[in-house]
């Protein structure tokens, strides 16, 4: 690297502000929509169901 290049003078173009927002935007969804879908779906309104209860036979050898 030479000392007098400027590494803020890149080859590369900046990044596009939309996509930063659209990137973003993903990312947040991304990590909370699973989070509201399993509170919605895991409300009170859900049965819990009993298991059944087994009665066990004894044989009397």
């Amino acid at each position: 690297m030479d000392s007098g290049s400027d590494p803020a003078n890149s080859a590369d173009p900046p990044p596009h502000k939309l996509a930063d927002f659209v990137g973003t935007l993903i990312a947040v969804l991304t990590l909370t929509l699973p989070l509201f879908i399993i509170a919605h779906y895991s409300s009170s309104k859900a049965e819990v169901l009993q298991p059944a209860p087994y009665l066990l036979q004894v044989s009397q050898d």
